[in-house]
């Protein structure tokens, strides 16, 4: 399994791509503002968009569920 990342290395990820949270947001189709939650640590990321968000960004082990 890979190593997971903690949320101060995904936000860090971003500036090191150059590419803005909303951009990334819209490119895999989330919410721009579900995904500052998730990365801000104001989201458990259980289930539904935030878990989607969290294995999308490599923060969580899990499983990607289309709706």
């Amino acid at each position: 399994m890979r190593e997971l990342k903690t949320l101060e290395q995904a936000r860090n990820e971003f500036n090191y791509r150059g590419e803005s949270v909303t951009g990334w947001a819209r490119k895999h189709g989330f919410n721009p503002e579900s995904v500052k939650k998730v990365l801000h640590g104001k989201s458990k990321c259980l289930r539904g968009n935030a878990h989607n968000i969290a294995v999308s960004l490599g923060i969580k082990y899990g499983v990607i569920v289309e709706s």
